[in-house]
């Protein structure tokens, strides 16, 4: 066990009757891939809200890279450095592909309006952005696209759009809710790839994932949900054996013969 890069405590979440998130402790482990699973319906992606400051607990507290953030807005978390993309991908589909890199661009001293009005202070800024979009780009495979409209992409490339959007804030933890689905199986293996590398790179990633394939091939670490609780955490063999697991949701035939 590596040192915890974010740790959650007593997190509980409420929608009227409905008990989304009861969370009492979880930690994601600095510089591994930690896979998120559960049924439909567990709270993953309400977590996901939660964390990363898109929505506000009923309780709980919790820290990232040793900082209490329990009540830090998700551009806040991001500057530090927790970074997240969505199930449904958020490409500004009337930009083109590099322009949407480029807005993801932090601290860019243009934005300000004294600044703006004074080239020089920006146009270097401007150019090292665009050398770091277009190597990210290029590492994505996604070069020959980057003046094409976001919009025009396929569901596949749009994810691949916002991994490399994420990596151009340089975060220490890139959050990615079901990164493969919806996912043309060729641009699955180039996208497992790309979250190896990352991880190799020294960040940590955490992850949504419903094909126990991947979570098995590329996952340190599984946290699973049930009902808006964890009931398992440990290596992918350790949670997939796990019979609370497999009762609520892998089901009795899991590993069997087919």
């Amino acid at each position: 066990m590596t040192e915890p890069i974010l740790v959650v405590d007593g997190m509980r979440r409420t929608f009227g009757g409905l008990t989304a998130v009861d969370v009492e402790h979880v930690e994601v482990q600095r510089g591994k891939i930690t896979a998120l699973i559960g049924p439909n319906g567990a709270g993953k992606t309400t977590f996901f809200n939660l964390v990363t400051g898109f929505d506000r607990p009923d309780a709980g507290r919790w820290s990232f890279d040793g900082k209490d953030v329990s009540h830090t807005s998700a551009p806040r978390l991001a500057q530090l450095g927790m970074v997240r993309t969505f199930q449904l991908t958020k490409v500004l589909p009337r930009m083109t592909v590099l322009e949407n890199m480029l807005l993801a661009a932090p601290k860019q001293r243009g934005e300000r309006f004294l600044g703006a009005l004074v080239p020089s202070v920006w146009q270097g800024e401007e150019a090292a952005n665009h050398d770091k979009a277009r190597g990210l780009l290029d590492r994505f495979g996604l070069d020959a696209k980057r003046d094409d409209w976001a919009g025009s992409m396929s569901g596949g490339q749009r994810k691949l759009l916002e991994m490399a959007r994420a990596l151009m804030v340089e975060p220490s933890l890139l959050m990615l809710d079901e990164p493969m689905a919806g996912v043309n199986p060729a641009l699955v293996e180039s996208l497992l790839g790309h979250v190896t590398a990352m991880r190799d790179e020294g960040r940590t990633i955490l992850f949504v994932e419903h094909d126990m394939d991947v979570v098995m091939s590329i996952s340190d670490r599984v946290v699973c949900m049930a009902q808006g609780r964890v009931i398992s955490e440990g290596t992918p063999d350790e949670v997939s054996n796990d019979p609370a697991v497999i009762d609520a949701y892998l089901g009795k035939s899991h590993g069997a013969p087919l």
